[in-house]
């Protein structure tokens, strides 16, 4: 039988048995705690090894095109140096160009200067030869047109240059300029045109004594007439031939010879020339005086029935009737004018 304190050891005997798997898990626990941190660690310095690696390879295709990208910009850079240094030495020519141009342009200037006057003396002498001219037209002339052109180109000149000092110039002119304007017009050109007109028509006008019948014309002879009738009657035509019978109404022409008609036309064309001439000096009692001659050798040498000896001795008559007796004006004012800003120029420059 057994024993009661066997019996009451047995429990305790048998109850540490529930207790042997708790130790053997922590046992496992204890093993694969440092696997499983072994492994996580693993884990972890394999994954930041690999990020390592993908670093530095990706690091070293920076290095490389860092590497590629700076040879390229040595290369530009160094282009850019070489072709600075090209561009550098053409400035330093260019600058010498120029340098040398400006040192011959200030010379240039300088002689310029000292040679040439300015521009406004340039403008007064020009203004003063224009006056100088209008002027001259005027009395010897007295082309009133041509005076006044002058004086309008002088007048446009000064305006151009626009000077205050030219105020007083322009004012004279202006004032000449209307007493030009006012005065009555003679048409001298269309005058001496009409006059040459004359004289190349002289060459052309008939003599008294070059005056002609018309030719009689020969009757028509019959059909049947005889020939001694025939010869009759061409000896009595040919005599009519030879005697003119004439009732002059004039006294008679002298007569002349060639030489003395081409004379006497030359001498007619040199009165109607000097009368050219008069017209030209508006000297009107010459004028007047070699037309006045001009037409009495017309009626006294010439076929006054003729038409163009009559229209010429209608323009002798017309042109004695022109009145140029007029007072032209001086241009006094304006030469006095533009003289007075030459003298004031002359003391500024001493």
């Amino acid at each position: 039988m057994p024993d009661p304190q066997d019996e009451a050891r047995s429990p305790s005997a048998v109850a540490p048995l529930p207790t042997r798997e708790p130790v053997r898990t922590r046992r496992w626990l204890r093993i694969a705690l440092p696997i499983v941190l072994a492994a996580a660690i693993g884990a972890v310095w394999l994954d930041a090894h690999n990020r390592d690696r993908q670093l530095r390879l990706d690091v070293a295709q920076h290095l490389a095109q860092l590497e590629v990208t700076d040879k390229v910009t040595q290369e530009t850079v160094k282009v850019a140096q070489d072709n600075l240094r090209d561009a550098q030495a053409k400035i330093a020519l260019l600058e010498n160009r120029l340098a040398e141009s400006q040192t011959q342009q200030a010379a240039l200037e300088a002689l310029y200067r000292e040679l040439a006057p300015s521009r406004d003396e340039w403008a007064l002498t020009e203004v003063e030869q224009v006056l100088l001219l209008a002027s001259q037209q005027l009395q010897i002339a007295g082309n009133v047109s041509g005076a006044l052109a002058a004086l309008q180109v002088a007048d446009a000149k000064l305006q151009r240059l626009d000077r205050p000092q030219f105020v007083p110039l322009r004012r004279a002119i202006g004032r000449d300029m209307d007493r030009l304007k006012a005065v009555p017009f003679v048409d001298v050109p269309g005058l001496s045109l009409r006059l040459d007109q004359a004289i190349a028509a002289v060459d052309s006008l008939p003599l008294a004594l070059e005056e002609r019948l018309p030719v009689p014309t020969p009757d028509a002879p019959p059909k049947d007439e005889s020939a001694s009738r025939r010869f009759l009657r061409e000896a009595w035509q040919e005599l009519r031939q030879l005697v003119r019978i004439e009732n002059l109404d004039r006294p008679e022409a002298p007569l002349l010879t060639p030489p003395q008609q081409f004379f006497l036309r030359e001498n007619l064309k040199l009165r109607l020339l000097a009368a050219r001439f008069d017209l030209l000096f508006r000297d009107q009692a010459n004028f007047r005086a070699d037309l006045s001659s001009a037409d009495l050798w017309l009626k006294k040498c010439f076929d006054t029935r003729s038409k163009q000896v009559q229209s010429l001795q209608t323009l002798l008559k017309e042109l004695r009737a022109t009145d140029m007796s007029i007072e032209l004006p001086g241009l006094a004012g304006s030469l006095d004018a533009v003289r007075v800003l030459q003298l004031q120029r002359e003391k500024r420059m001493r």
